[in-house]
């Protein structure tokens, strides 16, 4: 019975920290347009950012606790947390739209981002065999790549910009959010219940991932490269089912190479930071983890930039590596 109420407040914590996710984002959203900043400036940061939400509160919070308690498993799930949702987005939530929906691509679109995950992923691994941890100067490296991806996202939405107003489109920098009292209101409501939500949802997540663990036996480490990744990666999976529906694999697959990018190249680094300049890791992660993340990233991007097209052949491949994965993580 324990472990039922368990896992349903692990459920709980999951929809808590998408749903105040998605609440936070908007308001702050809201508030960065009424204070001027331009709104293509704020998809191309803010909005990125927020499907990333989850994996950075979880990791947060267990980086935090194992600080603080002095243990090693809660280490284990911040680095599991982050590397696990990247395996997951690719090996599992990409190569379903792969699947579904092989696509063709433009590579001016996609070759900075892929380059830039390819070397976050070496990064880490390359650290993670040699070095046993992520310390100041891999966090280092791993900031750079993130600043060049934010940069880039920067660039790309004042070149839709300019397409857009040379097509005689509506200009979006230029709507002006509502201020009326009602909307001021519910925006701060919003970032108020969205902060303490994404909170709470974190917590439920980290005590519930640790203590679904023990009972069952297993390191915590097998519950965050799995279930939390799992399920911390659903909003890259609503995404992906949309855009399967539309019929727009590029754009899932674009999402989730930004998300990847977020999830190595920010979490990583403040998780590290915040337990003390090195975020040790224990064998099996740097042995099963980290390869396998990086393994699944080159399937997927590497044939892409040299074919510009996404196979089925590759969404197949990718999901029988993703299989293999999760079953030689619960043996191992």
């Amino acid at each position: 019975m324990e472990i039922f109420w368990c896992i349903v407040l692990l459920i709980l914590g999951l929809i808590i920290i998408i749903k105040c996710g998605d609440w936070f984002v908007d308001a702050a959203s809201w508030f960065a347009e009424i204070s001027g900043i331009p709104k293509l400036i704020v998809g191309a940061t803010i909005v990125s950012l927020a499907t990333t939400l989850p994996e950075l509160l979880v990791s947060l919070f267990a980086a935090i606790s194992a600080k603080t308690q002095s243990n090693p498993e809660l280490v284990d799930m911040a680095i599991g947390n982050a590397v696990g949702s990247v395996t997951a987005n690719t090996g599992l939530i990409l190569a379903i739209a792969l699947i579904c929906i092989p696509t063709a691509i433009k590579r001016s679109e996609y070759a900075l981002k892929s380059v830039l995950l390819i070397c976050a992923s070496l990064v880490i691994a390359l650290f993670g065999k040699f070095f046993n941890g992520v310390g100041i100067l891999a966090s280092i490296c791993l900031l750079i790549i993130f600043g060049i991806a934010m940069c880039e996202n920067i660039f790309m939405a004042i070149k839709n910009t300019k397409k857009e107003k040379e097509l005689h489109l509506e200009d979006i920098t230029k709507k002006i959010p509502e201020k009326s009292r009602k909307t001021i209101f519910i925006n701060i409501l919003k970032f108020i219940t969205g902060a303490i939500g994404i909170v709470v949802g974190a917590e439920l997540l980290k005590n519930n991932g640790q203590k679904l663990a023990e009972m069952c036996g297993v390191p915590t480490r097998i519950i965050s490269v799995t279930i939390i990744a799992i399920g911390t990666s659903l909003p890259e999976l609503v995404t992906t089912i949309t855009a399967i529906v539309k019929k727009q694999a590029s754009l899932s697959a674009g999402n989730i190479i930004g998300a990847n990018i977020i999830d190595l190249t920010l979490i990583l680094p403040i998780c590290a930071l915040i337990y003390g300049g090195n975020l040790p890791m224990t064998g099996v992660v740097s042995t099963i983890d980290l390869p396998a993340c990086f393994i699944v990233t080159i399937v997927a991007l590497i044939p892409t930039l040299i074919t510009k097209k996404f196979f089925k052949i590759q969404g197949i491949l990718l999901l029988i590596l993703y299989i293999c994965y999760v079953v030689l993580t619960s043996v191992s």
